[in-house]
């Protein structure tokens, strides 16, 4: 029986190179990474600093608000996890421009 193959990449997120190793194939991984800059990009355009874990942060944050309001969409939900992650998103929005 034959293992998973691992698959790395070399992709680029916010700027920086990144080698990535995953078990899914290459375009997904670069669909990944694309998604990951895409968010960071939107982010830093909010904020004053150029502080790329900060700007990490706040894309994290915001991936997995999209993500729990998906799954609440599809059938039921956890309002109390969207609203404190919009809620800690938003301190954290306003502590790093603060």
């Amino acid at each position: 029986m034959a293992g998973k193959r691992t698959t790395t990449i070399e992709v680029e997120i916010f700027g920086a190179s990144y080698h990535v190793r995953g078990d899914s194939d290459s375009e997904y991984l670069q669909e990944l990474a694309a998604l990951v800059d895409e968010k960071m990009q939107e982010v830093s355009v909010h904020l004053k600093t150029v502080d790329r874990t900060k700007i990490a942060i706040l894309a994290a944050l915001n991936l997995a608000d999209e993500l729990v309001q998906r799954k609440e969409g599809r059938g039921g939900g956890n309002e109390a996890v969207t609203a404190k992650i919009s809620k800690l998103t938003g301190d954290l929005n306003e502590a790093l421009q603060g």
